[in-house]
């Protein structure tokens, strides 16, 4: 039997099933990809044992794009949270499901599981079944063990996120907020103006008044509960975000022989943006496991507390002071803390141990100030000046932003016309002075 292991918490994946080396191959990439191309490798695997119009990934753990999406775009562009979320709750196991959905505003066939340790969801819409070359292995099988590593992935590539992906959730979260909150501002105007001309004194078809106005206020009432949900997908109660800290470092606690303890925050804290409780938990987990690298530790302390606008991480030692300020593994963890905005300090102490404070803010830095709004910058290209303002060059922008080098090049020549600038140098100068980093 072949298993593959997971990080603490996870579920076995199951047995790998006999088949050919394509799969093999297929597996291979999916295991490597990035996550905003997870679900295209994981319906590209799936495609020669279970043909399909579309496949969508619905996951809490990825704050700023919890669904990921692949195949038709009149169904991956049309599908809801709210019908993810409907279909997720009427599934009793994580076993399979087939049967009738409505996803994209639709009734259509979907094979449906979850993925117990994050309660993702997989949906394939309009499934159809070919046989393996092999002739014994069961398609549903197959979808089984790909979607468990997929999701296991998931986890673990949001957990170690990088600090391009953290600054590009924070983005995605504040951004799916605001445009929330306009649609809502929007129809609760039209429906309340709706309910006061149906209420109105005027309208003698009482029976029709009647019915209308209660459709509409449950309407009403559905567009607030859409909203208030994606507020939640978004934050993470700070209590919750520390216990789940807890339980990626309990194996450490029970096998290390050190002594790990949590000071838990306050109950009543300020409710954490999705991107600071990933990069927080990851934080603390790297600088338990380097202060458990040194020899006479016996005690390790991790806090958390809240100001209000920041969280403030504590993590401290009684070792002999051996943590190095400089070391590759601090220097990772300080690059997450810098793409936050946030700021780490480090206290070493000769035989006394090593005492490191963070703090994250809770907020999206503000927008730049000055003159910037008169350069009439699209989004992407402000992100490609705020990437060329921290000296990335152009690979490097590519990369972080899922782009091609030669969109990249594009939105470079753009911002050198908007900017009136000749050069690179000269755009970097003029961003810095325009307060944009």
């Amino acid at each position: 039997m072949s298993t593959l292991a997971g990080r603490p918490g996870t579920a076995t994946v199951p047995t790998l099933p006999d088949v050919q080396d394509p799969f093999l191959q297929a597996l291979a990439r999916l295991a490597d990809a990035p996550l905003t191309h997870i679900a295209e490798r994981l319906r590209v695997a799936l495609l020669p044992y279970l043909g399909s119009s579309a496949l969508v990934i619905f996951t809490e753990d990825c704050t700023g794009r919890p669904q990921k999406k692949a195949g038709r775009e009149g169904i991956i562009s049309r599908v809801s949270i709210t019908e993810l979320e409907r279909l997720r709750a009427s599934l009793a196991d994580d076993g399979p499901w087939f049967g009738d959905a409505e996803i994209a505003a639709e009734r259509r066939p979907v094979l449906a599981m979850k993925y117990g340790p994050s309660h993702a969801l997989l949906v394939i819409t309009d499934p159809d079944p070919v046989k393996a070359d092999s002739g014994e292995t069961s398609a549903v099988d197959l979808v089984k063990y790909l979607w468990h590593i997929a999701a296991q992935r998931i986890q673990e590539k949001v957990a170690d996120a990088p600090p391009s992906y953290l600054m590009e959730s924070r983005a995605a979260s504040a951004e799916r907020v605001r445009v929330t909150a306009e649609l809502v501002d929007l129809h609760s105007t039209t429906l309340e103006t709706l309910l006061a001309a149906l209420r109105s004194s005027s309208l003698d078809d009482a029976s029709a008044r009647s019915t209308v106005t209660d459709l509409t206020a449950k309407a009403l009432v559905g567009l607030r509960t859409v909203s208030d949900r994606t507020a939640d997908l978004v934050e993470e109660p700070v209590a919750m975000a520390f216990t789940r800290l807890q339980e990626d470092l309990r194996p450490l606690t029970r096998f290390s022989g050190i002594d790990v303890q949590f000071i838990e925050p306050p109950l009543n804290g300020r409710a954490l943006p999705g991107e600071v409780a990933h990069a927080a938990r990851a934080i603390v987990r790297g600088l338990v496991l380097a202060m458990m690298e040194q020899p006479e530790v016996r005690r390790v302390r991790a806090q958390w507390d809240c100001d209000g606008d920041n969280l403030l991480i504590n993590v401290r030692d009684d070792g002999g002071g051996a943590l190095s300020a400089d070391g590759p593994s601090i220097g990772r963890l300080d690059r997450r803390v810098q793409a936050l905005a946030g700021h780490m300090q480090i206290d070493v102490m000769p035989g006394w141990g090593a005492d490191v404070s963070v703090a994250l803010p809770l907020d999206p830095p503000a927008q730049p100030a000055g003159d910037v709004a008169e350069w009439n910058l699209a989004a992407r290209e402000l992100e490609v000046l705020q990437h060329l303002a921290a000296g990335r060059r152009n690979r490097a922008i590519a990369s972080a932003l899922n782009i091609s080098e030669n969109t990249v090049k594009f939105h470079v020549r753009n911002l050198f016309r908007k900017l009136d600038v000749r050069s690179r140098t000269e755009a970097i100068a003029l961003a810095h002075s325009h307060g944009v980093r």
